[in-house]
C-alpha cells in the first residue's frame, strides 16, 4: 500500500539561495517576456533550479504557450516536444522550438511589408475603432498578403510569431477585451507603429534561433490527443480554474487567434455580436469546476510512464492537497516545490491586487 498523498509530499521554501553552483542558461534568459495570462518567464530560473534535478532526456511541455519553459529546456541540451491547442502559440513554438536553422532576412521582411496590388483589407474594416490605428490595422493585411511568398513553413511561422508580438506589445494591456484608446500611458511601445514592432520582433526571434543538435517537434493538438509515448518528463501547465474571473485565453487573445489563420479557420468565426469581434469560446474541462478535477487524474493516468511536473499557482481550484493525492495514484514519489511569485496583469486596484501575490508549485512525480 502507497503512503497517503501528505505523507508523500515534501513542501520546500525554494529561494536563490539554494543551489548556487547551478548557472541558469544565458540562451533562456533572452527569451523575450510577452505579456501573456499565466506566463511563467520570471519563474524560469526557478524552473531551471528544479528541472536540473531531475534525469530526462526528453520532454514535452503539454501547454506550451509562449513557449519560454519549452525553450528553457531545449537550452538544456533535450529533445523536446511544445504542444498548445491555439494557432498563436502553436506559432511561437514552431519557431523557438521547432526551428533550428531558418532566419528570416531584410530583404524577406522588407517583402512583407510593401503594398501589392489587390491585397486584402478584412482586418482594416474590421477592427477599425476597436484595436489599433488604421494604419496599423492596414499593415497587417499587407503583411497577411504577403505571407505566401515566403519559401519554408518555419520562415512563415516566424513571421507570424513576430507579428503576433508585435500584437501584443502595441496593445496598452496586452489583452484584446476592450477597446486600448483608454489605457495609453504614452510609452515608447505605444508610440512605434505595428510595423516597427513587427521588424523589431523578427530581430528577436532570428537572435533565438539556435541548434542544440537534436529533433524537435511543435504539434498543436488538444493535450489528451498527444501521444504519451517516449517521453522522460511531461511538464504541464494547464489553465486551471481561477478563484475569479476566468481562465479563458480565448477571451482574451481571439484577435491573435484569427490573425494567425486571417480568420479562414474553422473556429474563427466572428460574433457580429460581439463589441471587440471575438471569437467562440474553445471548451476544456481545465476550465470547470465540475469537470477540473476529472481532467488532472486523466492527465497524470496518461503520462503515468513519464516524470510529471505540474505547474499550479495558490489562487486555482482543485487545492494543492487535491493535485498530490491524485498524482499519487499515478506516482510512488511526490515532491512540491513552493515559491511565492507577484503577477502583473491587468490594471485593477484594491482586492484583485491583493489576489496577484500567490504561492507558485512545482508539483513532481516520479517513481
Amino acid at each position: 500500500m502507497r503512503p497517503s498523498a501528505l505523507q508523500m509530499s515534501l513542501v520546500l521554501d525554494d529561494s536563490p539561495a539554494q543551489k548556487t553552483s547551478i548557472v541558469f542558461p544565458e540562451r533562456a534568459g533572452a527569451y523575450p517576456r510577452l505579456r501573456y495570462m499565466g506566463s511563467k518567464h520570471k519563474l524560469l530560473p526557478w524552473i531551471w533550479q528544479t528541472l536540473s534535478d531531475l534525469e530526462f532526456d526528453s520532454a514535452l511541455d503539454l501547454f506550451s504557450g509562449t513557449a519560454s519553459v519549452a525553450y528553457l529546456m531545449k537550452t538544456m541540451g533535450k529533445r523536446v516536444i511544445a504542444n498548445d491547442f491555439l494557432s498563436f502559440a502553436h506559432n511561437l513554438a514552431t519557431t523557438t522550438i521547432a526551428n533550428s536553422r531558418q532566419r528570416l532576412d531584410s530583404a524577406q521582411v522588407e517583402a512583407l511589408c510593401r503594398t501589392r496590388r489587390g491585397r486584402g483589407t478584412f482586418i482594416e474594416k474590421t477592427f477599425t475603432g476597436i484595436f489599433f490605428q488604421k494604419e496599423d490595422l492596414r499593415f497587417l493585411d499587407i503583411f497577411w498578403s504577403n505571407l505566401d511568398d515566403l519559401p519554408h513553413p518555419h520562415l512563415r511561422a516566424m513571421a507570424l510569431a513576430s507579428v503576433t508580438r508585435a500584437c501584443l506589445k502595441r496593445q496598452p494591456r496586452g489583452v484584446f477585451t476592450v477597446n486600448g484608446g483608454n489605457y495609453d500611458d504614452g510609452r515608447r511601445d505605444l508610440r512605434i507603429s505595428l510595423e516597427e514592432h513587427f521588424v523589431e520582433s523578427v530581430a528577436v526571434f532570428n537572435d533565438l534561433v539556435f541548434d542544440n543538435g537534436r529533433p524537435h517537434t511543435a504539434v498543436r493538438s488538444d493535450a489528451f490527443s498527444v501521444p504519451p509515448k517516449d517521453i522522460d518528463l511531461v511538464y504541464m501547465d494547464p489553465p486551471y480554474v481561477p478563484r475569479a474571473d476566468d481562465n479563458c485565453y480565448i477571451k482574451r487573445y481571439h484577435f491573435l487567434e484569427g490573425l494567425a489563420s486571417y480568420w479562414r479557420e474553422p473556429g474563427t468565426e466572428i460574433m457580429e455580436t460581439s463589441r471587440v469581434k471575438k471569437i467562440a469560446k474553445r471548451f476544456t474541462p481545465f476550465s470547470y469546476r465540475a469537470t477540473a478535477g476529472d481532467a488532472f487524474d486523466r492527465m497524470f493516468r496518461q503520462f503515468a510512464d513519464s516524470t510529471l511536473v505540474l505547474s499550479y499557482s495558490s489562487n486555482g481550484f482543485p487545492n494543492l492537497e487535491t493535485l498530490v493525492e491524485l498524482m499519487s495514484r499515478y506516482k510512488r514519489h511526490v515532491e512540491v516545490v513552493r515559491r511565492e511569485h507577484r503577477y502583473h496583469f491587468g490594471t485593477h486596484k484594491g482586492v484583485a491586487d491583493a489576489r496577484k501575490v500567490v504561492a507558485e508549485y512545482l508539483i513532481v512525480g516520479r517513481e
